[in-house]
C-alpha cells in the first residue's frame, strides 16, 4: 500500500531558522505552496519576526551563531506560549531533544528533513494552535470573559471568576424577570456597578425598552429634578418648552440611578412617592403621570451611615434595597487580574487597531500586585495606555507606569518625598532583575552572567518574592 502525502487543511505561518540557506530553501519549498513561510539566520533575528508577525510554527535549528536553538526556545515560548515550536538539528542527541522538551519544545527533528514528515509536523502545529486558542475561548467564555462576542465580555460584559463574582451572576439571572423590583448596586467607584445594572435590564423582558443612567451626582443642584422628572413650558426662567424627565424617557424600560446617595432629601421625597405610586408630576405641572419603569440604584457610599445622619430617608433606603448587590473591589478579587487584563488587551488592540496580543511575566507580576484603588476603570486606562503606545506586540515591564510598578515609591516621589534608601534599592533591585530576566527569555543561568551574580542569587531573590518562572507551576504569565 502506498501511502499518501500529507496535506495541510489549514494555511497557517512557519518561521524557519537556521543560519545555513539550503536548510531554510528546504524548508521553503516544501511548505510554500500551502504555508507561508518565513526566514531567520539566528535567534535575535526570529525574536524580531516574532515581534512583528503572528507565527503558528516555529522550526529552531540547534547549532547556530550565537546562541542555540534550545536557548532561544524559551524567549520564543516567553514572547507567544501558544506558538509551536521545534527543535532541529543533524545530531541526534537524547539529551537535548529531553531538555527541548521540558523548555517546551513540541518535537524534535534530525537532517536531512523528510518531506512527508514536515507536512505532517506543519499540520499537527496547526491544528494543535488552532485547538488551543478554541480551548481558550470556551475558558474565556466560561470564566467571564469572552472578549469576541457581540454583547462584550464574559457575562452581559463582565469579567471575572471569582465567587463573589459568580454570585452576582447567579443573582442577576434570578431577579432579572421580575419587572418591578428595585436592587441596590453597591461597591466602589470603578467596581462595575451600571455592567451590573446593565445586565439586570438586558437579561430582563424589558430589554427592548430603553435603559436610562443617570449620575445624580454629576447633575447641576438647580436641575436635577427637572432632569429626573421633566418640567412643563413656563415652570421656571428658560424653560421656553415642555420636557420630558428621565423616568418618562424610560418608560417600559429601566432608570439607573448612580450615585443615589447624593441626591437631595427634598426630592428623595418625590422618588420615593414614584416608587410607590407608580407616577410622578413634571416640574410646574397639575397632573399625575403614570410610569412603568424598572428603579435600579448603585452608591459608592454606605446608605445606612447616611440614614443615621439623617442624610438620606430610612423609607426611601428600604424601598431601594428591596435586593442588594455587593460588587467587591479588585484588591479583593486579584485571581481576576489576568483575565480582565486579556480582555482588556483584546479590547483595546482590536478598537485602536494595534498588534498587541498579550503581557509578559513581569508585567503581569507587577499588575497582579498592585492594589488597583481605581478598581477594574483604572485598571482598564492603564491596559488602554500601554496598548497604545507599546511597540511591540507584548506588554513588557517597562510599559507599566511607575506608579503602578513601585506604587509606593512613585507616590512619595510624587509628593517630593522619596522613600528611605535601602527601600527605594530593594523595589529598583526588584524590577531591574525582572527586566533583565524578561530580556533572556527567564534564562537564569544567562541573566546572572549580565547581572554579574551567582544563579543561585537569582533564584534566592525570585523565591524571596514569591515569583516563578512563567510556565513553572502556578507561576504567573500570559500571553493572548
Amino acid at each position: 500500500m502506498i501511502a499518501e502525502t500529507p496535506t495541510l487543511t489549514r494555511r497557517g505561518t512557519v518561521l524557519g531558522v537556521d543560519d545555513e540557506e539550503g536548510v531554510r530553501a528546504s524548508v521553503r519549498a516544501i511548505l510554500e505552496e500551502t504555508c507561508e513561510v518565513l526566514e531567520a539566520e539566528n535567534g535575535d533575528e526570529a525574536l524580531e519576526v516574532l515581534r512583528a508577525r503572528d507565527v503558528d510554527l516555529v522550526m529552531l535549528d540547534q547549532r547556530m551563531p550565537g546562541d542555540a536553538g534550545i536557548d532561544v526556545l524559551p524567549r520564543v515560548k516567553a514572547a507567544d506560549p501558544s506558538t509551536v515550536v521545534v527543535i532541529a538539528t543533524a545530531v541526534r542527541e537524547v539529551r537535548t531533544a529531553v531538555e527541548a522538551l521540558k523548555r517546551g519544545a513540541y518535537d524534535y527533528l534530525t537532517k536531512p528533513f523528510d518531506v512527508d514528515d514536515i507536512l505532517l509536523l506543519a499540520q499537527r502545529a496547526f491544528e494543535k494552535r488552532a485547538l488551543e486558542r478554541e480551548v481558550l475561548c470556551l475558558r474565556s467564555a466560561l470564566a467571564g470573559s469572552a472578549p469576541d462576542t457581540a454583547a462584550g465580555a464574559g457575562f452581559e460584559g463582565m469579567v471575572g471568576r471569582h465567587p463573589e463574582m459568580v454570585k452576582i451572576y447567579q443573582l442577576v439571572t434570578q431577579i432579572a424577570d421580575t419587572p418591578t423590583t428595585t436592587v441596590l448596586i453597591t461597591g466602589e467607584s470603578g467596581t462595575g456597578k451600571e455592567l451590573v445594572a446593565r445586565a439586570i435590564h438586558n437579561r430582563s423582558e424589558r430589554r427592548a425598552q430603553p435603559f436610562v443612567a443617570v449620575n445624580v451626582a454629576a447633575l447641576p443642584e438647580a436641575l436635577i429634578e427637572s432632569e429626573l422628572f421633566g418640567h412643563e413650558k413656563g415652570a421656571f426662567t428658560g424653560a421656553h418648552a415642555r420636557k420630558l424627565g428621565k423616568f418618562e424617557l424610560a418608560q417600559g424600560g429601566t432608570v439607573f440611578l448612580d450615585e443615589i446617595g447624593s441626591l437631595r432629601l427634598d426630592l428623595q421625597t418625590k422618588l420615593l412617592r414614584a416608587l410607590q405610586e407608580r407616577e410622578i408630576e413634571r416640574l410646574g405641572g397639575v397632573r399625575t403621570i403614570p410610569i412603568d419603569v424598572r428603579v435600579l440604584a448603585a452608591t459608592n457610599v454606605n446608605l445606612k451611615s447616611a440614614v443615621k445622619a439623617r442624610e438620606f430617608r430610612e423609607d426611601l433606603y428600604y424601598r431601594l434595597n428591596v435586593v442588594p448587590i455587593h460588587v467587591p473591589p479588585l484588591r479583593e478579587r486579584s485571581q481576576d487580574i489576568p483575565l480582565l487584563i486579556e480582555h482588556f488587551v483584546r479590547k483595546t488592540a482590536r478598537e485602536c487597531h494595534r498588534d498587541v496580543r498579550g503581557v509578559s511575566a513581569g508585567a503581569l507580576e507587577v499588575l497582579a500586585r498592585y492594589d488597583w484603588p481605581g478598581n477594574v476603570r483604572e485598571l482598564e486606562n492603564v491596559i488602554h495606555r500601554a496598548v497604545v503606545l507599546v511597540r511591540s506586540p507584548v506588554i513588557q515591564l517597562q510599559d507599566v507606569p511607575l506608579d503602578v510598578a513601585l506604587p509606593e515609591t512613585g507616590a512619595r516621589l510624587a509628593e517630593d518625598t522619596g522613600p528611605p534608601l535601602r527601600e527605594a534599592c530593594e523595589q529598583f533591585e526588584r524590577q531591574y532583575i525582572l527586566r533583565v530576566l524578561e530580556r533572556v527569555g527567564w534564562n537564569v543561568s544567562r541573566a546572572a552572567r549580565l547581572l554579574g551574580v551567582h544563579r543561585n542569587t537569582v533564584l534566592a531573590k525570585l523565591s524571596a518574592w514569591g515569583i516563578q518562572r512563567p510556565g513553572s507551576g502556578e507561576g504567573r504569565s500570559l500571553s493572548l
